[in-house]
């Protein structure tokens, strides 16, 4: 009987040693020593090590995209994926990086539905998924709530509605005595931030999205100059000329310190301007951004991260299993708790317990329903010589430097020149 239990024991031994042999260890990338990320980071390594068995290893890489960026170059010309096995890309990158990334598609497929149809869309590179929706960010309308209520106007629907209620608004206050109050304040800086405005404008008006998801430059039609001149006629009139140096905090400080009716930022800014030090806290309300016509919709552009799976990793098994759960509900709860990133699954902006914690996330389910993705996809690896062809085209415009008839006809024939016969 002794002998019998001693064997037990030693087939025990033997298959334990089998099943450690088989484990595998996944390197992911989680800013562990940031403590309101640590609990995060534990909890998806407590399950991914007692649901498959495999091993995780936290890996912290620099917060500046670029420094990201320069990593993950040089980890795919190795063909390496000794750095990290899952990790986050920017929205823009899919295309830039698709074919050092693993297809997910046979995996995650039948998961399409739970996303956000644009943020899903833009991480499909020649009809392989490559990534999946980590956090959101999308273009929003910000408004002072007040001075609406105060001046017996309604929210914008239309970016001619926007014109009109900030034109009237603006020169009462001014009247008042708030002698630098503008109408309106946005990102007008010639740099990626004026690629996603510009792309807001473009899109509302029916002008499409500057090269479309078959690779078919769009840009050149009369829609998308129109959008382009109405942004060009708020400078100088509903909007500071300076607004052609903004970026994202130029415009917040603007907005936040009470010198602006409307602002077109991030969903960051929202936080920000609820503060106890801000001066109009409690006075703001968001909503879509408007149309280029009346009765049409808005558009917003997309922003944010993407989980993925290095397409040279050793364990791309053990990799899906560990995206599959990062993906899940309950963990993009725990991402937003401990982080604040905004969460990729459209039912989670019904979800009671988030919507405790931030009763305005239910106002962002609209907002990333309508998101467009930027043309970074199907351009792949040409998209930064796309946006800055964009961007600076659209500064002429807003600087009175072409027209947007001129400015969109001389687009398509850089952008032209860029594709060559095909987009690599």
């Amino acid at each position: 009987m002794k002998k019998n239990k001693i064997l037990l024991a030693m087939a025990a031994l033997a298959s334990a040693a089998s099943v450690n042999a088989q484990a595998d260890t996944i390197k992911w990338e989680c800013d562990y020593s940031f403590n309101h990320k640590k609990a995060y980071c534990e909890y998806v390594q407590e399950r991914f090590e007692s649901e498959t068995g495999h091993k995780l290893q936290f890996v912290e890489l620099p917060p500046a995209s670029d420094e990201k960026l320069g990593i993950y170059q040089q980890s795919f010309a190795a063909k390496s994926a000794d750095v990290v096995d899952v990790f986050r890309i920017d929205t823009v990158w899919p295309g830039l990086f698709a074919r050092h990334l693993l297809d997910l598609t046979p995996h995650f497929e039948s998961r399409q539905g739970e996303f956000f149809k644009g943020a899903w869309d833009n991480n499909v590179v020649d009809g392989k998924l490559v990534a999946l929706p980590s956090m959101l960010d999308a273009g929003l309308l910000y408004y002072r709530k007040d001075l609406l209520e105060k001046h017996n106007q309604t929210p914008p629907q239309s970016w001619q509605e926007l014109k009109a209620t900030a034109e009237l608004i603006q020169a009462k206050e001014r009247e008042d005595g708030q002698k630098d109050f503008w109408g309106f304040v946005f990102q007008g800086k010639a740099y990626e931030g004026l690629t996603c405005d510009a792309l807001e404008w473009v899109n509302s008006y029916g002008g499409g999205s500057v090269v479309e998801n078959d690779g078919t430059i769009s840009i050149n039609n009369p829609q998308a100059a129109e959008a382009l001149d109405m942004a060009a006629s708020m400078v100088g009139n509903i909007s500071p000329k300076g607004v052609l140096g903004y970026m994202e905090e130029e415009a917040r400080a603007v907005f936040q310190n009470g010198d602006a009716l409307f602002m077109r930022n991030w969903p960051y800014a929202y936080v920000l301007g609820q503060g106890d030090q801000s001066p109009v806290k409690g006075k703001v309300g968001i909503m879509p951004l408007p149309s280029g016509t009346e009765g049409g919709s808005g558009a917003a552009t997309l922003g944010g991260w993407q989980w993925t799976v290095n397409g040279y990793t050793k364990s791309p098994e053990a990799a899906v299993q560990l995206l599959d759960i990062i993906t899940s509900p309950e963990a993009q709860k725990m991402q937003f708790k401990h982080g604040g990133d905004s969460p990729t699954l459209m039912s989670l902006y019904d979800d009671p317990e988030i919507l405790e914690i931030a009763p305005h996330m239910s106002e962002y389910k609209d907002i990333f329903a309508a998101a467009v993705a930027r043309p970074a996809a199907p351009t792949k690896r040409q998209y930064a010589k796309v946006s800055k062809a964009f961007y600076n085209a659209s500064f002429d415009v807003l600087t009175g430097k072409s027209t947007g008839e001129e400015a969109v006809a001389s687009l398509e024939k850089r952008l032209k020149r860029v594709k060559g016969k095909k987009w690599k």
